[in-house]
């Protein structure tokens, strides 16, 4: 299962499961976009039938009905956490959470989370969460939602990817031993529909960052020139290759090979006020709505 599978780099991970034998189901808000991608699946890899389910992974009560959904019908062999948003001006989620940690660690989170038993149940499995590199330039204090100072797309992109980095590892940790194998790729980036205009936008970055933009606009462009399918590949190393077996807690670089962790988030009370704060806004134990 793909989350955010229906264009993009998730949309070229799903084909590259498909590819790899899975059947592959993908996440998405759009019907729309999930049959395009279910026929581009399908056209890829003929004897594996893709399919799409609808879910606004913006709503923590959605995600808990997708969860309950895959519940019923048994668990992924493996789940791919693709999903991702960056926001150049300050928005709150459905649930009233600062969007930008909402989408790109608490859905993830809680979905992981919630497919827990399952998937130890059903192990060998596979968790794989998409992170970036932009987690070099957040702020790493993790009591609140929001960290001290003004709102800065890219800053606090980055701070959620970091959040979500430090729960990866940490949750490796947890289920070392379980038959889950949990890792994080970073895709290094691409052109997709999340950096085609957000990441031209000066607003995203800090004001000292904003005297270099033309600078700053270069890298950021360079950085995302690339095509989506070289940037799922990853993800698709990490949910497939067989020299990762037995392994957890790896981090997938861009190259698509294991690199070392960035520092702060192998950091334990990194970890400790990330879970803190995730099991305050998104508990486990809560019902669907």
């Amino acid at each position: 299962m793909v989350t955010a599978g229906t264009a993009g780099i998730g949309l070229e991970t799903a084909v590259g499961l498909a590819a790899a034998g899975f059947q592959v189901t993908v996440v998405g808000r759009d019907a729309g976009r999930g049959a395009r991608a279910v026929e581009r699946i399908d056209g890829a890899a003929p004897a594996h039938r893709a399919r799409f389910l609808a879910a606004d992974l913006a709503s923590l009560g959605a995600v808990r009905a997708l969860a309950g959904r895959i519940a019923a019908e048994g668990p992924p062999a493996v789940l791919v956490n693709n999903v991702g948003a960056m926001f150049p001006d300050r928005l709150d989620s459905v649930d009233g959470i600062e969007a930008s940690f909402a989408v790109n660690h608490l859905s993830p989170y809680l979905l992981t989370e919630l497919l827990l038993p399952m998937l130890v149940d059903g192990a060998p499995s596979r968790v794989v969460n998409v992170t970036s590199g932009s987690i070099r330039t957040a702020k790493r204090v993790f009591d609140a939602v929001e960290p001290p100072g003004g709102y800065y797309g890219f800053h606090w992109y980055g701070r959620a990817k970091l959040a979500n980095l430090a729960y990866t590892l940490d949750l490796a940790r947890r289920l070392d031993g379980t038959g889950v194998s949990v890792f994080a790729a970073d895709p290094g980036g691409a052109a997709t529909d999340m950096t085609d205009g957000t990441m031209r936008d000066p607003r995203i970055v800090s004001p000292g960052l904003r005297l270099l933009w033309p600078l700053v606009r270069r890298v950021f462009d360079r950085a995302t020139s690339g095509p989506a399918s070289v940037a799922a590949k990853p993800s698709v190393f990490a949910a497939t290759d067989a020299s990762l077996e037995g392994r957890t807690g790896v981090v997938v670089g861009p190259a698509a090979r294991p690199v070392p962790p960035f520092g702060p988030a192998t950091d334990p009370r990194v970890a400790a006020a990330v879970l803190r704060l995730s099991r305050e806004l998104a508990p486990v134990d809560e019902p669907a709505r």
